[in-house]
């Protein structure tokens, strides 16, 4: 598959949330380095999207340019119908802040904030009145089984327990796309197997996911599998009815 070829993972699923169009990132780190080349991508509303490729391939910066982290350098980048490619710093702090929900392999949780704290922190910043925000928290948190740890801190929580506690927080605003980034790495396999059965969840009513990770038997619970190498998009894997 070409770089440049416009690729929609889950035609038919709904209108685009995501759209990638020739889209290029490189750096300057002592000379220049392509980690994007041209790639075009998009992900509809409900679409359950993994992607993988070695140490080096893109994936981390195809998941920052999506997640409003970063600006590409050339190609337009369109994530909730805003264009992150020239929206301002500010613009792309609130479409974070609202539209895309972050699930991160170290948690980022804050310490001296319960579960209930944490979860509730992104509606701190859009204004959401707190009995609001502590109710809609604990509901999350009831949805991920932790409905009996919503006054723990992050310290008296296992490491399973508290990636419960950072999806909880990823849904709290009601995002229009939930990234993952690599999200079972530091948890154990059975562990790994539960929050996975929480994306399952998220996708069956109708959230629309992008992860990534290394782990073939993580990807395949998506129902399709992006594979990048050389900052390009090497072939979309279809899992259809096989996932």
């Amino acid at each position: 598959m070409t770089a440049d070829a416009d690729v929609t993972v889950g035609a038919g699923a709904g209108s685009p949330v995501v759209e990638l169009s020739g889209v290029h990132k490189t750096y300057d780190v002592g000379g220049v380095v392509e980690a994007l080349a041209g790639v075009s991508l998009t992900l509809p509303e409900g679409s359950y999207t993994a992607v993988m490729g070695p140490s080096g391939s893109g994936k981390s910066t195809l998941l920052n340019l999506i997640g409003a982290l970063d600006t590409p350098t050339e190609g337009r980048v369109v994530v909730a119908g805003e264009e992150v490619s020239t929206a301002s710093d500010g613009t792309r702090a609130e479409l974070r802040g609202t539209d895309i929900g972050f699930v991160f392999q170290t948690f980022n949780l804050l310490s001296r904030l319960t579960a209930v704290e944490n979860v509730g922190l992104p509606l701190v910043f859009a204004g959401v009145p707190r009995a609001e925000r502590r109710e809609r928290a604990r509901e999350l948190l009831t949805d991920v089984g932790l409905g009996d740890r919503t006054d723990h801190l992050p310290t008296e929580l296992s490491g399973g327990q508290r990636q419960r506690v950072a999806i909880a927080r990823a849904l709290v605003a009601d995002p229009a796309l939930v990234l993952a980034d690599e999200p079972t790495g530091n948890v154990d396999t059975e562990t790994g197997g539960r929050v996975l059965d929480i994306f399952d969840r998220l996708h069956a009513a109708g959230n629309t996911i992008l992860l990534v990770t290394h782990e073939r038997h993580v990807a395949e619970r998506a129902d399709r599998i992006v594979h990048v190498r050389d900052g390009e998009l090497e072939r979309i894997e279809d899992l259809g009815d096989d996932a």
